[in-house]
């Protein structure tokens, strides 16, 4: 049976396509079978992270009905296919948003999960992106605009009637300020399914064109990332750093 499941929130740059690409490969790692979907159709970036910018086809042309769905899946070198959304402005013309959910639908079947990147903010775009997934998780930064952001799109999710998996938050730095788990499990009704630490590895994988889960696995990012996707499919997650890790531990223990 193929999973849905939508990466949105209320507020941009709360690193939803970051967790989109990493979980679609680190899913694969699982042995799934992963299909990645860019549905930011104005301000898309998965495709870039991924390494394919510029694609010959993509889900703006299959929104104007100008080709196939399967002329715009691409196999990633890392074993997941990818359905990118075209960069270009002039691609906005003449797409048909509300088509989405009938072109996400022809995917059941194709793969074990439908990893879907959406847009910001509660708008036809997002809403259409919705209506497409059938599991939701939203994507939060641990201050309070982006859990008020969340919880407004929370309340869109339900008044939809999608379930909605979880709360990650991402980008936690374990400072006072930041609003804790209980706290935004209190204010968005929804459990936190993952908490991935702020983590100048992501900026470098981004800067690579490569998953964080495969530029450094051990990566504090990485490794809560690959724990959400053990989380989602059941699997039982068992991590030992390695032996490097905990003798630099140990060294930093005997200077401080």
């Amino acid at each position: 049976m193929t999973r849905i499941i939508l990466l949105t929130s209320g507020k941009g740059g709360v690193g939803k396509t970051t967790i989109a690409s990493n979980l679609a490969y680190a899913l694969t790692e699982l042995g799934e079978d992963v299909i990645a979907v860019d549905a930011n159709l104005t301000t898309p970036n998965l495709g870039l992270c991924m390494g394919i910018p510029l694609a010959q086809h993509t889900l703006h042309d299959v929104l104007r009905r100008e080709t196939k769905l399967r002329n715009a899946v691409y196999m990633h070198p890392y074993g997941f296919k990818l359905i990118p959304a075209s960069m270009s402005i002039k691609d906005l013309g003449g797409v048909d948003v509300g088509r989405l959910p009938s072109v996400t639908l022809s995917l059941l079947g194709q793969a074990d999960y439908v990893i879907m990147d959406c847009s910001a903010g509660l708008g036809r775009e997002a809403t259409s992106a919705i209506a497409a997934a059938d599991e939701i998780i939203l994507v939060t930064n641990p201050d309070l605009p982006s859990v008020a952001d969340a919880l407004k799109t929370a309340n869109l999710v339900k008044k939809l009637k999608k379930r909605i998996i979880g709360v990650v938050v991402n980008r936690i730095k374990r400072k006072e300020y930041e609003l804790s788990k209980e706290e935004i499990e209190g204010l968005i009704e929804a459990p936190v399914i993952a908490e991935i630490p702020e983590d100048m590895e992501v900026a470098r994988s981004i800067a690579a064109k490569r998953p964080v889960v495969d530029y450094n696995p051990n990566s504090p990012a990485a490794v809560e990332i690959r724990r959400l996707a053990h989380k989602l499919t059941g699997r039982p997650f068992k991590y030992r750093r390695p032996k490097n890790f905990r003798i630099l531990e140990r060294l930093i223990g005997w200077m401080t």
